[in-house]
Formats: structure tokens, C-alpha cells, sequence
């Protein structure tokens, strides 16, 4: 349920208040990410994973891989499938049930940003053309949402295919090997509420937010997927210079997610 109308208006005056004057509530800077935990290889059972905590937002990926058919556009290729589970012990809004709406964008922005980075050597993927391939299944659970699911989702996703091993030996197809893949897309979730915009936003700014705006950048700072959430609407001079930042942002998130799997330069 949403709250009251009255109490959303008194909680937006308070945030807009202080971000006229460079504050938060948590006392961060407009562009300032919250403390980022992360720990990779943290389900024994799936061929890859990881835990992100990112402030007090928890979320768990898993990746299983397994045996499948090709896409028929695609018949020398593996595929991606990425789902995202919304646990109503993480917040009074999620619901038991089938999907909803906010997962099926939350799992549309992860896969985007994964696949449009090329982070997966999906042509390695082929075992049979146009019979066989590996499928890779990404499954993210969030477990405590206090704001900002975007990043927390792709951050874990990304660690935990850097972490996967294609289970040849369950298969018969040889001894296990690594997922072939390349650098992680690095993602940087804005929100907007009456003029002002700030980065990773807690739970209270995620609930007052009339426009919000993810970008995926790569390992080289070049712009792979983006997304706009919500009703509201950004200028392009606002656009810009979250773009900006983002790039500004991105290799100092990117040596988190490398120290979490280990990455030797």
C-alpha cells in the first residue's frame, strides 16, 4: 500500500528542504553512494552467487546453468533468462504471488545491462547449433528493501556470473569450467523529486521520486543501457549531468565488485 497522501506530501517537503541545501537525511551528498558490502560465492549449491548489501537493501543472486534448447534467431548461441523475486518479509508493499509489474522492470534492467554489455561470451555457449546450448539463469532475491533495488540487483548479478562455473561434469560434456565472461556493466540508479536529484536513493527518496534514471557503463565509461522509471520526467541538461557523474562514480563501484571476486590486474 502507498501511504497517504498527506504524509507522502510532509515526507517530499522535508527531502526537498534539505536538498535546496546540499543535505540528506542520512547525511550523504547529493551524488554519494551508501556503504556497499558485497560477498561472492555465497550460495554453495548454484554454479555461481553473491550478497549485496547496500546500505540496508539486501539482496542474493544465484546463477544456475544448465542444458537447453537455442533461440531459433540465435541457433549457435547460449541465452540469458533473469528473473527477479520480490520476498514480502522484505517490505509491506511486496506481495506473495506471481510476478509483478516492479520485478519484471527490476529483472528487464538487469538483463539489459549484463547483455548489452557483451559481459557473457554467449557464442561460447553452443554446444549443438541449433540443438544445444548452455542457458544461463540469473535469479535475484531481495531479502530487506530499504531503497535503491536497481543497483543492488546488477551489482549482485554481475559478481555472481564473474563467480559461475558451467557444470560440464553433471552433463557428461567434460570436466567444469568458467563462465566466459568479461568485465561487469557498472550501474548507477538517479532520482528526481521536485528538482532535485540524487544518487542511491534510500527508501524514503525512493517513495517520493516522480523520475528515475538507471545507466549501465562499461568497463571503458561508455554508456550500455539506460532506463527511465516513473510518471516524471528529466530536462536533457539533467540527463547530461547524470551521465556525467555517473562516469565519475563508476570505477570507484567497479573496484567494489572486483575486490568481492577477487580480479587480479
Amino acid at each position: 500500500m502507498s501511504e497517504p497522501n498527506s504524509i507522502a506530501c510532509i515526507k517530499r517537503d522535508y527531502l526537498y528542504r534539505l536538498a535546496k541545501e546540499g543535505k540528506r537525511p542520512d547525511g550523504r551528498k547529493m551524488n554519494e553512494y551508501r556503504p556497499i558490502e558485497i560477498e561472492a560465492d555465497f550460495i554453495s549449491m548454484a554454479e555461481g552467487s553473491a550478497k549485496v548489501r547496500l546500505g540496508n537493501t539486501l539482496v542474493v543472486a544465484g546463477v544456475k546453468i544448465m542444458e537447453g534448447e537455442p533461440y531459433p534467431d540465435k541457433p549457435d548461441a547460449g541465452a540469458i533468462v533473469t528473473m527477479v523475486e520480490l520476498n514480502p518479509l522484505a517490505s509491506p508493499v511486496f506481495e506473495h504471488g506471481p510476478p509483478r509489474e516492479r520485478a519484471t522492470e527490476l529483472a528487464r534492467v538487469v538483463d539489459r545491462g549484463i547483455r548489452e554489455s557483451n559481459t557473457i561470451a554467449l557464442e561460447e555457449l553452443c554446444i549443438e547449433s541449433g540443438e544445444k546450448a548452455w542457458i544461463v539463469f540469473i535469479d535475484i532475491d531481495v531479502l530487506d528493501y530499504d531503497g535503491n533495488l536497481f543497483d543492488a540487483c546488477s551489482f549482485a548479478a554481475s559478481v555472481a556470473l564473474q563467480t559461475a562455473v558451467i557444470p560440464k561434469e553433471r552433463y557428461d560434456r567434460g570436466e567444469n569450467v568458467p563462465l566466459p565472461v568479461d568485465d561487469p556493466p557498472v550501474s548507477c540508479t538517479w532520482v528526481k523529486y521536485n528538482d532535485a536529484i540524487v544518487v542511491d536513493p534510500s527508501l524514503d527518496e525512493d517513495e517520493v521520486a516522480d523520475a528515475r534514471l538507471t545507466v549501465a557503463i562499461d568497463k571503458n565509461g561508455d554508456i550500455r543501457a539506460m532506463q527511465k522509471g516513473l510518471s516524471g520526467s528529466f530536462t536533457a541538461d539533467e540527463v547530461k549531468k547524470t551521465i556525467k557523474e555517473t562516469v565519475s562514480l563508476a570505477p570507484e563501484l567497479r573496484k567494489k565488485l572486483e575486490e568481492s571476486y577477487g580480479k587480479k590486474d
